[in-house]
């Protein structure tokens, strides 16, 4: 946090630095010489780092992160989101009210804060659903569609991930408050902005790349012709994510965004299936992932602690899964109830082996195995 905090030094700069000296503190303690060597380094920035001396702010900072539970989660962490350590400027570290996991495939909704009947209903249906196969849902904590993302996760007892633009420690908009609270108990809630940092409007285009950074593939639900869901979008095509719009009326100015999308190459969607034959072919991953775990960095917390429910060894939830439906077909939330195992768990490992061709899904959330 300290070495963050120095003028100069960005997310471009923080990772040569880190590659170089290998932790912060060895950065703080080395001379001028050692770090004019780092390309990049200015002698400006490299003087600012040999003098630095300004721990009043980190301390209160720290303090503020105690009181009100929020983690820090390094780039150096196992908990930090695989994605985001493939794009150019991802952040050295992230705030998180909650738990970031391994077991998490996302994919984010975002859209206009002025959403229709239309934009909202289709955008909780469509989180809703994906939720329910296993996908975390990926948003801004927004008003309008990006709320609604978070709500038809939640609705599903599915996992959500908000990204915002200030502060964990303050809300925006406001009113959103209960809802901060229930993704922070149902996924996480993460930042790059240090505690007590105010929704200034130049953030919210940073925080869209990591809301895109993030996850698999980005979906646009509604937006107008200046939507920031279009730098989503575009930042979404820049990191090499697919990129999936819902078409909306040729007259309605709402839907001129994602119709100029869908023109330049966007997938058309309609129904979950659209997204997810897109998606699955790139989930290189075992049938399970080890739970989230302490890790050996003292300024991150264990998340052990933080994911509800009991956990199982590496393999064990996909063999349980397979015997509970060899005997036959069954719902989703019967086979949640059998495993006595966290839901997104179960989900995670059942769009794995439907991916693997052992698990076919039936309408009505009902699975069974490939004969």
């Amino acid at each position: 946090m300290a070495l963050k905090s120095i003028n100069g030094i960005g997310n471009a700069l923080f990772h040569p630095l880190l590659a170089r000296f290998g932790l912060p503190e060895a950065v703080l303690s080395a001379n001028l010489h050692a770090l004019t060597a780092v390309e990049g380094i200015s002698k400006k920035t490299a003087a600012a780092i040999a003098s630095f001396d300004c721990w009043e702010p980190i301390l209160r900072q720290l303090k503020t992160m105690n009181e009100t539970g929020i983690k820090m989660v390094t780039c150096l962490d196992h908990d930090y989101p695989r994605n985001l350590l493939h794009i150019y400027d991802r952040p050295a570290f992230l705030y998180v009210r909650g738990c970031l996991s391994p077991h998490d495939t996302p994919i984010a909704l975002v859209g206009s804060r002025y959403a229709s009947a239309y934009g909202k209903y289709t955008t909780e249906r469509l989180s809703r659903e994906l939720a329910l196969r296993g996908i975390t849902i990926v948003s801004g904590m927004a008003r309008g569609i990006d709320s609604c993302a978070h709500r038809g996760a939640l609705t599903a007892k599915g996992r959500t991930i908000a990204v915002l633009g200030s502060g964990l420690d303050v809300i925006y908009p406001p009113k959103n408050k209960k809802l901060f609270q229930e993704i922070s108990e149902n996924g996480a809630v993460i930042s790059e902005y240090p505690p007590g940092t105010q929704p200034l409007a130049y953030q919210f285009p940073a925080r869209n790349r990591i809301i895109s950074g993030i996850s698999h593939g980005v979906v646009v639900v509604e937006a107008g012709e200046k939507s920031g869901s279009l730098i989503t979008a575009r930042l979404a095509m820049e990191q090499g994510r697919d990129v999936f719009a819902i078409p909306g009326a040729i007259d309605s100015p709402a839907s001129r965004g994602t119709n100029s999308l869908i023109k330049q190459g966007a997938k058309l969607i309609e129904n979950v299936d659209d997204i997810l034959e897109d998606i699955l072919p790139q989930l290189e991953r075992p049938p399970d992932f080890p739970p989230c775990h302490e890790t050996q960095t003292a300024s991150v917390s264990s998340t052990q602690d933080d994911l509800k429910g009991n956990t199982a060894p590496p393999g064990q939830i996909a063999q349980t899964i397979v015997k509970i439906l060899a005997k036959k077909k069954m719902h989703a939330d019967e086979i949640i109830d059998q495993t006595d195992l966290p839901t997104a768990e179960v989900l995670s490992n059942l769009i794995t082996l439907e991916l693997r061709g052992i698990v076919i899904q039936h309408p009505g959330n009902f699975f069974s195995l490939k004969k």
